[in-house]
C-alpha cells in the first residue's frame, strides 16, 4: 500500500469519526432529551393530582356543610315547637338534636380545613372563607349544646321559671347557631363553585401547581 493510499484512507475513517460524533450530538429541533421528558410528565401527574385533591376536597366539604345546615334546623326547630313547654324529656330532646348539629358542625369545620390546605388557583381566597366561617358556625354550635345541656339540667332541679329562661336562652342559641351554619354552607358552595371554575379554565403550566 502505497502512501497516497495510506492517506485516502486515513481522511475517510477521520469524516466518518466526525458523522458519528455529530449525529450522537444531534437532536431533532422541539425533541426533548429522555430525562427532560419523564420530570415533564412527572409534573403534569403530579399537578393533576393536585387538582383532583383540590376538587373532591371542596366538594366534600361542600356535603359536609348542607349536612351540617340540616342538622342545626332540625335542632333550632325542634325548640321552637316545644315554646312555652317545660319538661325534662323535651330538653332531653333538644340535647341530643344540638349534640348532633355540634357533631355535624365539627365535621364541617374539619372539611373545610383540608379544603383550604387543598385549595388552588382563585379556589383558594373562597375556601379559606369558608374555612373561617365554619369556624364560627361550629362555635355557636357547642354554646347552643352547652345552653341545652343547661336546660335539661334546670327542667330537672330548678323551678318552672327557670327552667323556661333556660329553654329560651337554648332556642336563642340554636337559633344563632342555625344562622351561622347558613352562612357557612354558603360559603362552602361558593368555594366548591370558585374551585369548579377554576378547574374548567386552562390547566397551569406542570410544575406550577399549587403556587
Amino acid at each position: 500500500m502505497n502512501s497516497h493510499t495510506l492517506r485516502n484512507l486515513m481522511a475517510c475513517a477521520t469524516l466518518a469519526a466526525g458523522a458519528c460524533a455529530f449525529a450522537a450530538d444531534y437532536a431533532a429541533p422541539g425533541q426533548l432529551s429522555p430525562p427532560e421528558s419523564a420530570t415533564q410528565r412527572a409534573a403534569q401527574e403530579a399537578g393533576k393530582a393536585t387538582r383532583a385533591a383540590a376538587s373532591r376536597a371542596a366538594r366534600d366539604a361542600e356535603k359536609a356543610a348542607r349536612k351540617a345546615a340540616d342538622a342545626a334546623k332540625a335542632a333550632a326547630d325542634m325548640g321552637k315547637a316545644t315554646t312555652g313547654k317545660v319538661s325534662r324529656a323535651l330538653a332531653e330532646g333538644i340535647r341530643q338534636a344540638a349534640r348532633k348539629a355540634a357533631q355535624a358542625a365539627t365535621r364541617l369545620e374539619e372539611k373545610t380545613a383540608l379544603s383550604a390546605a387543598k385549595a388552588i388557583d382563585e379556589g383558594r381566597d373562597a375556601a379559606q372563607a369558608a374555612q373561617e366561617e365554619s369556624r364560627k358556625a361550629a362555635l355557636a354550635s357547642k354554646e347552643a349544646l352547652a345552653r341545652a345541656e343547661e336546660s335539661v339540667s334546670r327542667s330537672a332541679q330548678a323551678g318552672k321559671e327557670e327552667a323556661e329562661k333556660a329553654a329560651q336562652a337554648t332556642r336563642e342559641a340554636l337559633d344563632k347557631a342555625e344562622e351561622a351554619m347558613r352562612s357557612a354552607a354558603r360559603a362552602a358552595a361558593d368555594a366548591s363553585a370558585r374551585t369548579v371554575e377554576a378547574l374548567k379554565r386552562k390547566p397551569p403550566a406542570a410544575g406550577t401547581e399549587g403556587k
